[in-house]
């Protein structure tokens, strides 16, 4: 039986633990007891998202995705869903930036039952990799992608965004969903290549958080996922190192069927895992945050400008994270107004800094929601594999809530002085154009799971 040790979360995290081990093939385990309810959580974390892929054959990290529920060696077809959902469990998969992770829920005495389907697919996988399923999965996604970025109004928001704020080349310059014309070229041999390459066990993190025995999961784990061999073959992600500020104001006017005049922006931030980022967080809490905030009282309430006003934080380990500002414009106002009310708010508080209030508020915002996602077994196994993978450390998951509460006002007000200005973000303008007389008519398509690109 592999090693582990234990090690106690500290203040803020209501006093959960976790245990670390790792198999001889390489695969790390977290273990996270929880008897609150008769219910567990398996999350399985790779090391592989859009940032692994090339030019040319983008869209293979979340394609994968797909094809992780297509079967296995010992799981026809659609048997995985059919498995667990016939057990009582719930599951799914994501693809990102830095990742694809699958991951179940399932009541106490069926967590082996999951243990097993996430060992067939990661050992498996190949033999049930055909022509067919590939060509099934690659439809489903390209119809995923009319479905949730092409034929919706702002749909393509976040794919412009992004190509405009890290620059050709760049690891983060496209987005997991991967573009039609790269789907159409990835071939059976580019699919095989890449699973043998990144679904191994020593490159996969795999947690279990809930009313579970430590010592029999452990035994289970070793039993099912021991003998998958390693694989040596990885290339590290390119690069994804830039300047902290982007140093003009990038801007692209997009001319599109859409209900409203808006203003999106991305401002470049610290990366996960810092303090730095922590303090931007909170920033963007008080400046956008919900109905409480600066933005939304100033744009939405005060001036009604806009019907809708909000910024957010997409965390990234590998590159800098973007500040995510979004504000749809109300009636005929111009989009140069708003800007010019955004810039006004966000020079103010550059120099004034939260109010006590402001901070206090913004702080139990954020403590509230990490709490809610520890305070769930699914949650919490997400949550530890993403320090394990990003951090190397799952115990950063369990005291993240008291380095938030650790933060400075004149942090939070530093931060936004280096980082919420002009010559640091990209700009999206859209301006709504006349529909045309016959709409195209709008295509339908069953994903194979939900919640597929993130």
């Amino acid at each position: 039986m592999p090693m582990g040790h234990t090690a106690t979360a500290q203040a803020g995290s209501g006093g959960l633990t976790a245990t670390e081990h790792r198999l001889a093939n390489g695969l790390r385990v977290v273990l996270s007891e929880d008897h609150l309810t008769p219910v567990a959580a398996v999350c399985l974390w790779y090391d592989v998202g859009s940032r692994h892929e090339v030019k040319g054959r983008t869209g293979l990290a979340h394609l994968f995705e797909h094809l992780m529920f297509q079967g296995s060696g010992q799981v026809k077809g659609n048997g995985h869903f059919e498995l667990v959902q016939g057990a009582g469990g719930s599951l799914n998969g994501t693809t990102s930036f830095e990742r694809t992770n699958y991951f179940e829920t399932m009541p106490t005495h069926q967590v082996e039952l999951a243990l097993w389907l996430e060992a067939d697919r990661m050992g498996s996988l190949l033999e049930a990799l055909d022509e067919e399923s590939m060509e099934n999965q690659r439809d489903v996604v390209k119809n995923e992608r009319r479905q949730r970025y092409d034929n919706v109004p702002y749909g393509t928001a976040f794919e412009k965004l992004t190509a405009l704020s890290y620059p050709e080349g760049h690891p983060y310059h496209h987005t997991p969903i991967g573009s039609m014309a790269d789907l159409d070229a990835a071939t059976l041999e580019d699919a095989r290549a890449f699973f043998r390459t990144y679904y191994a066990p020593n490159n996969a993190v795999l947690s279990v958080v809930g009313d579970i025995d430590p010592e029999q999961t452990l035994a289970w784990i070793e039993k099912y996922f021991g003998s998958i061999p390693s694989h040596d073959g990885k290339q590290p992600p390119r690069d994804g190192t830039l300047p902290g500020i982007i140093g003009e104001q990038l801007r692209e006017v997009v001319h599109e069927e859409v209900p409203a005049r808006a203003l999106m922006a991305a401002y470049r931030l610290p990366h996960d895992g810092t303090r730095a980022c922590d303090a931007a967080d909170l920033a963007l809490t008080v400046l956008g945050g919900g109905e409480s905030s600066r933005l939304h009282n100033r744009l939405v309430r005060r001036d009604r400008m806009a019907v809708a006003a909000g910024f957010g934080l997409l965390r990234l380990a590998g590159a800098p994270s973007l500040g995510w500002l979004d504000v749809k414009t109300s009636g005929g106002v111009e989009v140069e107004t708003i800007e010019a009310a955004v810039d006004e708010e966000l020079a103010r508080f550059a120099s004034e800094g939260p109010t006590p209030e402001e901070m206090e508020r913004a702080q139990a915002q954020l403590e509230r929601e990490w709490l809610d996602r520890l305070g769930t077994v699914a949650g919490r196994a997400d949550e530890l594999c993403r320090y394990a993978v990003l951090f190397g450390d799952p115990q950063l998951a369990l005291s993240a809530v008291s380095r938030v509460l650790d933060v400075t006002a004149e942090e939070v007000r530093a931060a936004a002085e280096a980082a919420l200005r002009p010559d640091n973000r990209a700009v999206l303008v859209y301006e709504p154009i006349e529909p045309a007389d016959e709409a195209a008519e709008g295509e339908e398509g069953t994903d194979a799971h939900e919640g597929a690109d993130k």
